[in-house]
């Protein structure tokens, strides 16, 4: 790529930045505009590696922008999924309570999803848990009839398709290495040549808080990766679970815990667990760069994390290694499930922000400058609610950066 001239410059060609792109050429046609993505092909990090499902609200605060951006988003998408024909599937999620202990937690979930207006929501016995997931175990529980699967990454390339047909232009193998002010523009580094432009958006995912140092804009959060593990059913035992089978969240770890996950194509996945992934986009246990887990440790954010979950999360990397241990969880949802029903499957890493205090930052985060915008926090639900957070940050971007 020779040296190119924009308006506007966006770090990251997942999900998220590309709903950012086409929101943006649909408010201002003819806008000279670049999405840069590092990887040689779209959505190859937390957009092509999630689970697939197409989240109707149920765990988050209300007032928060991941339970307004959630809802509208979803509403969103599966309107551009009909118009661009992407296969959706409204399977609908159980959230099951399995013990007595369990159902204060579940009623808690039960009053955020009503204030959040979810869809459809229902509370259901043991009678109906069996109508619906006739080989689950568990008491009680919140049914979400709503709750969808999707294949995300199919959803990115129709929204990359959008955007090229808008007269954007999108370039893959071009990592941004560095960004520098020149008489009033930012000219963006890339190992592709150079962009000078006005005005940076990066939604950069798990190189997040690196992109914001890049534009001197770092904040006091910074990207924890934290992998995630599945199991898939044989096709053999993919009748035990119809749709999505979550438990009640444990409360003394900051993640949903091992669900069963219907795939669009077919497929049941089971997990993940949540480990430390020892690189940025380490997938497998082995992927190890000693400098990005160096950092990880030696950062007090991480330091009070793990001490405040060191047991939860010493239970999960056993979980990890052990075959044994990650069927007993499954088992305790669905009982019927043996060690040949599942064998070792695809892995994902959370793009994760942790604050200083070792508190998980909990809601969608977008920070900036004048002439720059960093989503510096967007885990699930940002694919569901993507075209939503494109549409926010669009609407910020006009009015901050003034594009005509």
């Amino acid at each position: 790529m020779t040296d190119t001239r924009v308006d506007v410059a966006i770090v990251g060609g997942g999900i998220v930045g590309l709903a950012t792109a086409r929101a943006l050429l649909a408010r201002r046609p003819g806008l000279r505009l670049v999405v840069l993505e590092q990887e040689s092909e779209l959505a190859s990090h937390q957009t092509g590696h999630n689970s697939g499902v197409v989240h109707a609200g149920l765990y988050y605060a209300p007032d928060s922008l991941k339970a307004r951006l959630c809802l509208e988003g979803k509403v969103e998408l599966e309107a551009f999924c009909r118009d661009h024909d992407v296969p959706l599937d409204r399977v609908g999620k159980l959230v099951v309570a399995l013990t007595h202990q369990e159902l204060p937690r579940l009623a808690a979930i039960k009053e955020r999803a009503m204030a959040n207006r979810v869809e459809g929501l229902e509370e259901v016995g043991p009678e109906r848990i069996r109508e619906i997931e006739p080989h689950a175990a568990g008491i009680r529980a919140l049914w979400s009839p709503g709750t969808a699967i999707v294949d995300f990454r199919r959803v990115a390339f129709a929204v990359a398709a959008d955007v090229e047909a808008a007269g954007g232009t999108i370039r893959t193998a071009t990592q941004v290495i560095g960004v520098r002010e020149v008489g009033g523009d930012r000219v963006v580094e890339t190992t592709n040549g150079s962009v000078t432009t006005g005005h940076v958006i990066a939604c950069a995912g798990l190189w997040a808080d690196r992109v914001a140092a890049m534009t001197g804009h770092s904040g006091p959060e910074r990207i924890v990766p934290f992998r995630g593990d599945y199991y898939t059913l044989r096709p053999t035992a993919r009748h035990l679970v119809r749709g999505l089978l979550y438990p009640v969240p444990d409360p003394s770890f900051p993640f949903l815990g091992v669900h069963f996950t219907r795939r669009i194509d077919g497929a049941v996945w089971a997990g993940p667990n949540a480990v430390l992934a020892m690189a940025r986009a380490g997938y497998r246990r082995r992927d190890v760069d000693p400098g990005e887990l160096l950092r990880v440790l030696t950062y007090r954010g991480f330091l009070r994390l793990a001490k405040r979950y060191w047991r939860t999360g010493t239970a999960e990397f056993w979980r990890d290694l052990s075959k044994r241990a990650f069927l007993q969880e499954l088992q305790r949802q669905v009982p019927e499930l043996r060690s040949r029903d599942i064998v070792f499957g695809p892995s994902g890493v959370r793009a994760q922000a942790l604050d200083p205090d070792g508190s998980l930052v909990d809601d969608f985060r977008v920070r900036g400058g004048r002439h720059v915008l960093h989503v510096r926090n967007a885990p699930s639900p940002a694919a569901t609610a993507s075209l939503a957070i494109g549409r926010e940050l669009a609407s910020l971007a006009i009015d901050r950066f003034e594009v005509a």
